[in-house]
């Protein structure tokens, strides 16, 4: 079991979503049109379980939902989206990843740019920090009214690849291979575990210790990049302390 220090960047991320929550809607049903553009039947399309599974983790409302597959499976909508990432770096050499889904390429790549160079960063060759990232299902738990021991036995008969304790042991994350995310969601929700985040995502292999003015404006331009309205999601290895995180949003 891993014991990475990351409940700063998720709360940091939870709260943009609080904030943001008819963006966040709207990239959820672009992610599900998209995705059932390979069929709507749920048990054959691993990416549209996914996808609805990580909606129903911010409350997408269910109508919202089979609306989102019905224009996907009818093949109108969505049609012409395509999905392109972006690489670059950020202050203090942090690698970041853009993921957009877009019907327009020169606009999402004149806008993440833009943002890049606005924000202070800098925008790289597809590749460039890639390879930093892995591909995981995330399950996040508060353990206020969770037993974290029942849990952790839960999650790892569950087949979990990793669980992370974090926050003093008030945060639990469970870690899966993105095509067990769905099943080990469903086992733990079936047993009375309620998640606070459940998504697929990028996990950096290593991470980049920032503080200070550094920290400030690389958040600035992170948040600069989530919203554009192509983007999808923004993925870095950034490692800011609770301390500094909370000196941060106090300012």
């Amino acid at each position: 079991m891993s014991g990475h220090n990351k409940w700063s960047s998720i709360k940091h991320k939870k709260a943009a979503v609080d904030a943001k929550r008819g963006k966040i809607f709207t990239r959820y049903i672009r992610e599900i049109t998209v995705a059932a553009r390979m069929g709507e039947d749920v048990d054959a399309n691993p990416r549209l379980r996914a996808a609805i599974t990580a909606a129903k983790g911010v409350n997408m409302p269910k109508d919202n939902i089979d609306r989102a597959i019905q224009r996907g499976a009818g093949g109108d909508e969505g049609a012409n989206i395509e999905e392109i990432r972006y690489e670059g770096y950020g202050q203090g050499g942090v690698a970041i990843l853009v993921d957009c889904m877009t019907d327009n390429r020169n606009r999402s790549v004149s806008d993440v740019r833009y943002a890049f160079n606005k924000g202070g960063g800098s925008m790289g060759e597809s590749g460039c920090v890639g390879w930093m990232f892995n591909q995981k299902g995330q399950l996040i738990f508060e353990l206020d009214n969770i037993d974290g021991d029942v849990l952790l036995e839960a999650a790892l008969e569950a087949g979990a690849e990793d669980i992370i304790e974090q926050n003093d042991g008030l945060i639990m994350t469970v870690q899966t291979e993105p095509a067990d995310f769905v099943a080990i969601q469903e086992t733990l929700t079936n047993a009375g575990f309620v998640t606070t985040v459940a998504e697929i995502t990028w996990i950096p292999e290593n991470t980049v210790e920032v503080e200070g003015e550094v920290a400030e404006k690389l958040l600035r331009l992170i948040e600069r990049l989530e919203d554009i309205d192509d983007v999808q999601g923004v993925y870095s290895n950034y490692d800011i302390s609770d301390a500094e995180m909370a000196r941060i949003h106090s300012a």
